[in-house]
């Protein structure tokens, strides 16, 4: 074993492509589902927006869970969820009932919460020459779910006499196998008594260095679910199938996990400020491309190169955000950054709907391009981001 691929790492590594398996699964198909089940077409999106909320609903009690009974315990509440939500989400596509999906899709935002943790864990689990590496290699694990979900999906969703219902029987079985793989990680020792941050979220966000990492993540993320959860249901106003936009969000995921096993050595040889730069400059790209065409190839390149800017910032912020805390405010940190990505992710999802039915695809990539400057503009000044933060590796 080199200094990063220990056990934890590569159960990390498992699970986190266990759960993006089964996201991936919900962003092909939930959105048309959504629009067949809802008594509106502008809330087919409503169902993957509800998931995020499940999201943002989860992080703060799973954060407390954690701190107070290890790491463990969380990844297995969280992926317990993600198995009664498949069940729940299978039945609401058998019973034709658009209320139950939006229960089941809000419950599997509980795994979602657990899942984003997984690079935290690794972060933790390495000494401080590898943060990069190991964040980045748990990330990446998503590339066996964008290789081997596409075929496993379509063959469940064809498998029983309702169309989709297997899809859904498979997302449960998927988050089963991922349960298994988070059992297995090293229980943690308890926090010693008052562990808790004492800074508090003001405090932490007093510091440059956080608020450069949550804007830097919160961005990237946001953007992705807006471009990412338009993508099919603007492909099917352009006349594709379904089998078509599969393949597209799987050149999106492999977009958004191959980028990790160079992004965690670029971060550690460069900083996090250059390579949140270059994620961000992925990501413009991306909507230049998709402004320029509504073809097939037109639509896979640009969710190839909108995951790879996901991938770069994701990764930026995440190391960053382990140079502004001390270890006692670990969970407080992590879950206010969690936060903000699942807040941006939110207004995305219940917007994403509306702005590409209501105003176009054209719009949508439009409004991403002044939001990136931002994340430019905060690491124009590298100085800053150092002062206020505690003495650790940054």
């Amino acid at each position: 074993m080199n200094g990063y691929l220990n056990g934890q790492i590569v159960r990390l590594f498992l699970a986190q492509a266990l759960f993006w398996s089964c996201a991936m699964i919900g962003i092909t198909l939930t959105s048309l589902v959504g629009l067949q089940l809802a008594p509106d077409r502008t809330l087919a999106t409503l169902p993957l927006a509800l998931t995020v909320l499940g999201h943002l609903l989860t992080l703060q009690p799973l954060a407390r869970r954690m701190q107070r009974a290890g790491r463990r315990a969380g990844f297995q509440l969280g992926a317990g969820a993600g198995v009664v939500a498949g069940l729940l989400l299978a039945v609401a596509v058998a019973h034709a009932d658009f209320a139950l999906l939006c229960l089941g899709a809000l419950l599997l935002g509980g795994y979602q919460a657990s899942a984003m943790y997984y690079r935290f864990a690794a972060l933790e689990s390495v000494g401080d020459a590898f943060k990069g590496r190991a964040t980045a290699w748990v990330i990446g694990g998503g590339v066996i779910a964008a290789l081997a979900t596409p075929s496993l999906g379509e063959a469940a969703r064809n498998a029983l006499p309702v169309p989709f219902a297997g899809a859904y029987l498979l997302v449960s079985l998927l988050a089963l196998l991922g349960w298994l793989a988070v059992s297995g990680l090293r229980r943690e020792q308890p926090p010693a008594a008052g562990a808790m941050a004492s800074s508090g979220p003001r405090g932490l966000l007093r510091r440059p260095v956080v608020r450069a990492a949550m804007l830097t993540t919160a961005v990237g993320h946001g953007l992705m679910v807006l471009v990412m959860n338009a993508t099919p249901l603007a492909m099917s106003f352009c006349g594709f199938d379904i089998e078509t936009g599969a393949e597209v969000i799987q050149w999106h995921m492999l977009g958004m996990f191959l980028p990790a096993f160079i992004a965690g050595p670029l971060v550690d040889r460069l900083g996090g400020r250059r390579v949140a730069w270059l994620g961000a400059a992925l990501i413009a790209a991306s909507a230049l491309v998709a402004l320029s065409g509504l073809t097939q190839p037109h639509f896979l390149v640009s969710s190839l190169l909108l995951g790879m800017g996901w991938n770069l910032m994701l990764v930026a912020g995440t190391t960053l955000l382990g140079a502004g805390h001390a270890p006692e405010e670990r969970s407080q940190a992590q879950s206010l950054m969690e936060l903000g990505n699942g807040s941006m992710a939110a207004i995305m999802s219940f917007g994403s709907g509306a702005l590409v039915t209501g105003l176009g695809w054209e719009a949508v990539n439009l409004g991403v391009l002044p939001v990136l400057a931002l994340v430019v503009l905060v690491h124009l000044f590298p100085a800053g981001l150092r002062r206020g933060a505690p003495a650790q590796h940054s």
